[in-house]
């Protein structure tokens, strides 16, 4: 495959959106098998009953749900092509569901149990959700992988978690076939797998280089690879996927952050973690406002994970897509169970505060400065992983892509 093919997302030509083709590929889903949707609201018993948020503005996330995934299956086409029921006397009443929780406001924050079905009826997620399907759906404002991972381990249901759902996801990251995501990503995991550390180069538009150093121990690499094949091997799958990943034992340097509006600071790094941030450019307010919470509870800014996307896809808007692009990096701060780590939510001063946080770094998300290079060392090994958002010749190498 020519290189410029496989480098422009403009130049790759994606399959239309398939529900029974996604839910195939990741799941194979057996015959009978029970399917249930998540979603969130702040006010869930008010939006779900009736399905009183379909069709309202404010809820483009929820009603992709409702369009694009339970209309398909709660109708029974879809469901009796993936095997979700008899092909015969299909009750949609007992094979699919919706169902809405309160939203959380924090990436990968546990659930509250309580949740509502579309009569308005108030259930519980331990008791009438999580052990009664095969396949729980999490299609949410906020990321719900954590949680669900720890529950999926308990009562034996696998899943998917697609936050932030919109067209753009639609037409490309779900789009794909996940046999040859899972394939190119594990390429990309045995290229970096027991690596002893990863230092990395921004540079700021002032000329000044920033270099953060992460331990890894020779660890093995993970993957997030959106297979989730196996009724009986419980597992979440956090789609769009396509990621090699480590959960670092160290790190320590310099890095830019990129907050919410706009402000740009540096961020120094000690034992692993976030100690203070300086002002680049922006509002001191936004930084007093971090150095505040990282004194009030440190946890917030422990380095949980280094993340690498393994895929061409177009921008979205929604990291849980765009980190996912080869040549981007990412690193996040907070807990990280659900990825092996060891930092839990019962170790954070403040529930709302144990989060997963992603920092994308990649060239629409942070113009203001840029990933110069990204080494890895591995033994006497030392590889050029990434250069200026740019896949080395290492990995394309390894990718089978030149």
């Amino acid at each position: 495959m020519p290189r410029t093919t496989i480098l422009d997302p403009a130049k790759r030509a994606f399959p239309p959106f398939s529900l029974t083709g996604l839910l195939g590929s990741v799941f194979e889903p057996t015959q009978g098998c029970k399917v249930c949707i998540l979603i969130d609201f702040d006010d869930p018993q008010t939006w779900i009953t009736d399905y009183a948020f379909v069709g309202k503005e404010g809820f483009e996330v929820q009603n992709k749900a409702y369009d694009e995934f339970f209309q398909p299956l709660e109708n029974g086409p879809a469901s009796r092509q993936l095997g979700f029921a008899p092909v015969s006397a299909f009750s949609p009443q007992e094979n699919v569901a919706l169902f809405a929780y309160r939203c959380t406001h924090g990436s990968n924050l546990d659930l509250k149990d309580e949740a509502w079905n579309t009569d308005g009826q108030q259930l519980s997620l331990e008791r009438d959700i999580y052990p009664n399907f095969d396949l729980i759906l999490c299609i949410s404002t906020f990321s719900a992988t954590a949680p669900l991972t720890e529950k999926c381990k308990i009562h034996g249901f696998r899943g998917a978690t697609m936050h932030g759902l919109n067209d753009v996801i639609l037409e490309s990251g779900l789009a794909v076939n996940y046999d040859d995501v899972s394939s190119d990503a594990e390429k990309v995991r045995q290229a970096m797998t027991e690596a002893d550390a990863i230092e990395i180069d921004f540079g700021l538009e002032d000329g000044r280089v920033l270099t953060a150093w992460l331990g890894l121990e020779q660890q093995a690499a993970q993957k997030s690879h959106g297979l989730c094949k196996g009724k009986d091997k419980p597992d979440i799958a956090n789609l769009p996927a396509g990621e090699v990943y480590f959960v670092p034992t160290d790190a320590r340097g310099q890095f830019p952050m990129k907050y919410e509006d706009g402000t740009l600071g540096v961020l120094d790094v000690e034992d692993r973690n976030i100690i203070r941030s300086s002002l680049i450019e922006g509002k001191q307010s936004t930084i007093d406002e971090h150095n505040q919470r990282l004194t009030d509870d440190p946890m917030t800014g422990t380095i949980g994970e280094l993340g690498f996307g393994t895929q061409v896809l177009p921008v979205s808007g929604q990291d849980i897509q765009d980190e996912k692009v080869l040549g981007t990096c990412h690193l996040a701060t907070g807990r990280d169970d659900h990825l092996g780590g060891d930092i839990i939510p019962s170790m954070f001063k403040k529930h709302e505060n144990s989060t997963h946080d992603d920092i994308l770094f990649a060239p629409h998300k942070t113009p203001n400065f840029n990933i110069q290079q990204v080494r890895m060392k591995r033994g006497d090994q030392e590889e050029i992983i990434i250069e200026d958002f740019r896949p080395s010749e290492y990995i394309l190498n390894a990718m089978g892509v030149v």
